[in-house]
């Protein structure tokens, strides 16, 4: 009973200390009610956050309704470019994927986020930060790395770690109670629970709980059914300048451009489409269905430019340390110094991934239909060719070669160590 008693004193003394707070706010249910709890729970001012990270949703009715609730102190704000520039881009550089499929759309914008919350905490003078991510899933880890990382004594507040409200019956009952306007949208409601920003659209819950069971077609909202798909392929041409896209059929467009453009074009083609069961950093196997037509093109152009433009070690160094990168990523190691140095290392690899790519898209797929590149190219064709070569390569010098690298084979063979064949 005294433990109880200790504990709670202290976690009052702690909730007593929490003058403001910054809220990572959509406008939706959970978070208009998160918003009502801090100010029930914690006795403190609440000051909202919203990002517009290409979400594609109307963002001034999350204003309205924080205006409503009695929020004095507003922040929406426009970070797709930032977005894309310094998140998106960076982390295709490396080729990353997740456990092989996984694009980490995601994952890749949380740290944004953490970043920009916890700028706002220091503009408006906050004592913590708040989000909305449960206690099951791996954004309340990202988001908080991310936000420890930035201001080592920010405190954090995860309401769905300490509140009682444990299903959205229990959610619409509390803003029925506390008047917390719920807007309810016509027509039916989607059974999965999503998230999107310029770079895809996730899909968890609902049927997608059973690994067995396929998605449902009219889930499916950016990109068309591959057998629905155009019978005729498209062709596209990206323009790579130090790894990243620049333009696309030859029109400069900014990052933000470049992906959404990406995107419809994809999308229209029926690319991008993932269903994957993931090991999330918590613990669990997750099952979820993503849409990354963008994405999905932009991996392959950029290995394609790589293709001519890397040395051969460089290349595999890349590849060995992606996964490691990749996982860094999605386990919300962002902010890491050990992400930093990655990261410097990829940044500095891209230096002559100059060129351009021409894909051709045709129903769900992307085929490289081309690469080039006029000043970093290490394709040597007099080298490369089946034709007469003119003695560009002495093909007696692979005599020397072989047998060297068969040497310690011949030992071993000599010493009766032999391979066992596999049976």
């Amino acid at each position: 009973m005294w433990l109880f008693s200790f504990y709670e004193s202290y976690r009052l003394t702690i909730m007593a200390k929490i003058m403001k707070v910054v809220l990572a706010y959509s406008g939706g249910l959970d978070t208009s009610v998160i918003l009502k709890w801090l100010e029930e729970n914690y006795d403190c001012e609440v000051v909202t956050f919203t990002a517009d990270i290409g979400q594609g949703e109307e963002l001034a009715p999350a204003r309205a309704k924080a205006k409503k609730m009695g929020v004095k102190q507003i922040f929406i704000d426009d970070l797709k470019e930032e977005f894309v520039r310094d998140f998106v881009f960076p982390m295709f550089r490396a080729n990353t994927l997740y456990e092989g499929e996984y694009l980490l759309g995601t994952s890749i914008a949380r740290p944004l986020i953490a970043k920009r919350m916890i700028a706002i905490a220091n503009q408006v003078g906050a004592d913590a930060v708040a989000h909305g991510a449960t206690g099951k899933g791996n954004d309340q880890v990202r988001f908080e790395l991310g936000a420890y990382a930035l201001k080592p004594e920010v405190k954090v507040i995860a309401p769905w770690r300490e509140w009682n409200l444990t299903s959205r019956e229990t959610l619409l009952a509390y803003a029925a109670k506390h008047h917390i306007p719920v807007e309810y949208k016509k027509g039916k409601k989607s059974p999965y629970s999503m998230d999107a920003n310029l770079l895809h659209i996730s899909y968890e819950g609902g049927i997608l709980e059973d690994p067995w069971a396929e998605p449902e077609e009219s889930m499916w909202r950016w990109t068309v059914s591959p057998q629905k798909a155009p019978n005729k392929p498209t062709y596209i041409e990206l323009t790579f300048k130090k790894g990243d896209v620049v333009a696309i059929n030859g029109k400069a467009m900014s990052p933000a451009t470049v992906l959404a453009t990406l995107n419809k074009v994809g999308g229209a083609n029926g690319i991008g489409r993932a269903d994957i069961v993931e090991n999330r950093y918590v613990g669990m196997k997750s099952r979820g269905a993503y849409e990354t037509p963008g994405g999905t093109i932009l991996l392959k152009a950029h290995r394609a430019i790589e293709s001519i433009t890397l040395d051969r070690e460089v290349a595999h160094l890349k590849d060995d340390l992606m996964p490691r990168y990749a996982a860094l990523i999605y386990n919300g190691y962002w902010w890491s110094p050990e992400r930093a140095m990655l990261q410097e290392m990829i940044d500095a690899s891209q230096a002559t991934v100059n060129g351009v790519v021409r894909l051709k898209l045709y129903k769900g797929n992307v085929v490289v239909a081309g690469r080039k590149s006029a000043r970093d190219s290490l394709f040597d064709m007099r080298i490369a060719t089946f034709e007469e070569d003119k003695g560009a390569y002495n093909q007696k010098d692979a005599e020397g070669f072989i047998k060297l690298n068969a040497l310690r084979l011949r030992i071993a063979a000599r010493l009766g160590r032999k391979i066992k064949p596999i049976k």
